[in-house]
């Protein structure tokens, strides 16, 4: 009979590790800096750039790309969000001699991806009811094109940006309602 709710209960943290389990990242250098004008590293993202204001991306600057990157990418998501990692933005194709994006601009020569809500461009945080989430603003040194379609899913196209990656950076901010 032990047996049985051994096998049980380890059935239940079988099924508990799915689609929840947050996405495990690649270890890589970070020398590069990120920042923003509107907030600093783990305070409030202003109501602006969130979905409780005007839903538009917040300015971002960037400096310790490494030589030899062949484009930069941009990743912003919520590793709080209940049903795992909500991505809420990406970017590749970004001019690896770029420091910054200003507020609510993407260069034309970039593209944005579907975030996980399957629509493509900013989607500013807008958490639930509870404790402040964090909003992760990453930048991405790629050696080579990131090889992703115009309609790839969050999941596959990070995978092929940190496929190219050779160094990130990152600000976190916060937000809450």
């Amino acid at each position: 009979m032990r047996w049985l709710l051994v096998l049980g209960l380890a059935g239940l943290t079988a099924c508990s590790s799915g689609a929840d389990a947050p996405r495990a990242e690649p270890a890589l250098p970070e020398p590069i800096t990120v920042s923003s004008p509107a907030f600093t590293e783990g305070a409030a993202i202003p109501l602006q750039f969130t979905c409780d204001g005007e839903n538009r991306s917040p300015p971002l600057a960037w400096a310790g790309v490494p030589a030899g990157t062949v484009e930069v990418a941009l990743v912003v998501d919520d590793p709080d969000a209940p049903q795992g990692t909500y991505v809420h933005w990406v970017v590749v194709g970004l001019d690896p001699a770029s420091t910054e994006l200003a507020e609510g601009v993407v260069p034309p020569d970039a593209r944005q991806l579907p975030n996980s809500a399957g629509k493509v461009g900013y989607s500013g945080p807008c958490p639930p009811g509870g404790p402040a989430h964090h909003y992760r603003f990453t930048i991405y040194a790629l050696q080579r094109r990131a090889e992703v379609g115009a309609d790839a899913s969050p999941d596959p196209a990070i995978a092929a940006i940190e496929a190219a990656a050779t160094a990130r950076g990152r600000l976190v901010g916060t937000f809450g309602r």
